[in-house]
């Protein structure tokens, strides 16, 4: 019989769909799903209130489903109407209920209700990169006419801050367990994680945790907020950068603010507080801006209600949240898809965590793609913004070189 390492090689070697998700302590890797839902706007509600309450083992971390809901179908659940996009048609949403979680720590540990799990069979798949070079869907010229348009909607009071998103693609497939392993050498993040499935496969190294629910607490983490990483920066520096600059304080504030509120439709009276406030996390290419927020929520509140209120996260949208999104689908021409949607868990007993899918690549029918969006608020520049969403984009580029 396989002992758990060379189980775990196995799997990696295999066609078998499988989750991988970063924790504070290691990796979790999920597989042998029993059970796999695609979630549209007419079964949302059903799936969060009452599927993922029913338990299907005695193992209390086995009783959950993993997965992700787009952006799309997160705009249709709050009542947001999207015009016609280009789109490749992928999911708006899907979950998985697994039969087999290993935990990767200093040690590896398997918990498993599948029979014979340990049974595997090794694929031999070839991944083949058809173009070598990225395309981007924006020049800076058609990035700047649509800035100078937001920059003006922004002075008629339509919102006060806005993030426009541009997309990297190339045709190919990837080796997702090898480019995976390759991003967390890199990159590795918070809320970084993999999906492989029989006809995609989804990588992030997302830095931002949108929802982390243990019984009635929840926090979120909003970023606003970056600075390009140089030999001369650190976090001390980066930090005073942050405090001095306003363009960077307003954007934060503004992104903080609306998170509140968001929290607070759910939250109980009065417990909403900030637990730490402008602090400045460090990644391979950047620092970011960042803010922890915590409630108690109210009695009789539902999962659905819960990501109604906080999704889709404002963060990586803008700030009036729902006039923003609207202006946002009026103007870009590319369906978002996975990008500024949300990955995560749900357990049985309500406990949830979710982060935003920034950070985040996606290959469908012979075809990668990644997002990324940078905020514009009046003081900001057409030319910074663009290049600021290259370094956010950079790690995940790199892969390929």
């Amino acid at each position: 019989m396989l002992n758990n390492n060379e189980y775990l090689n196995r799997l990696y070697q295999s066609d078998k769909p499988l989750i991988i998700y970063k924790t504070d302590k290691g990796f979790d890797v999920y597989t042998d799903f029993s059970k796999k839902f695609l979630i549209n706007k007419k079964n949302i509600k059903t799936f969060l209130n009452s599927q993922t309450k029913k338990k299907h083992s005695n193992s209390k971390s086995l009783n959950c489903y993993v997965g992700f809901f787009g952006y799309k179908l997160l705009c249709e659940n709050i009542g947001i109407k999207l015009p016609k996009q280009k789109t490749n048609n992928f999911y708006t949403g899907l979950f998985y209920q697994p039969l087999t979680k290993i935990s990767i720590r200093k040690k590896i540990s398997i918990q498993s209700i599948r029979p014979n799990f340990r049974n595997i069979k090794i694929n031999k798949k070839n991944y083949e990169l058809l173009d070598k070079k990225f395309n981007l869907n924006l020049t800076l010229q058609q990035y700047s006419k649509l800035f100078k348009n937001f920059s003006k909607n922004i002075k008629q009071g339509k919102t006060y801050q806005i993030k426009i998103a541009q997309n990297y693609s190339k045709k190919g497939t990837i080796n997702p367990i090898d480019l995976f392993w390759k991003l967390m050498r890199m990159n590795e993040s918070p809320e970084s994680f993999l999906i492989r499935d029989k006809n995609f496969n989804i990588i992030s190294c997302s830095p931002e945790t949108l929802i982390l629910k243990k019984n009635n607490l929840i926090k979120t983490k909003p970023i606003a907020g970056t600075l390009r990483k140089t030999k001369n920066t650190n976090q001390k520096k980066a930090l005073t950068f942050f405090r001095k600059n306003e363009k960077e304080t307003k954007e934060h504030n503004m992104i903080v603010d609306m998170e509140r509120n968001d929290l607070a439709k759910i939250c109980k009276t009065g417990s909403v507080k900030i637990e730490k406030l402008k602090k400045v996390e460090e990644y391979r290419d950047l620092f970011h801006y960042v803010t922890t927020i915590k409630g108690i929520l109210k009695n009789k509140i539902t999962n659905h209600e819960i990501i109604s209120s906080l999704m889709p996260g404002g963060s990586v949208i803008g700030c009036p949240k729902i006039s923003t999104i609207q202006l946002l689908n009026k103007k870009e021409k590319y369906d978002r898809n996975i990008y500024t949607g949300s990955f995560g868990i749900i357990h049985a007993n309500g406990d949830m965590r979710f982060n935003i899918m920034i950070r985040t690549l996606l290959n469908f029918k012979n075809k990668i793609d990644l997002s990324v969006a940078s905020g514009v608020i009046l003081g900001s520049t057409a030319k910074k913004e663009y290049n600021e969403n290259y370094i956010k984009a950079k790690s995940l580029l790199e892969l390929f070189n």
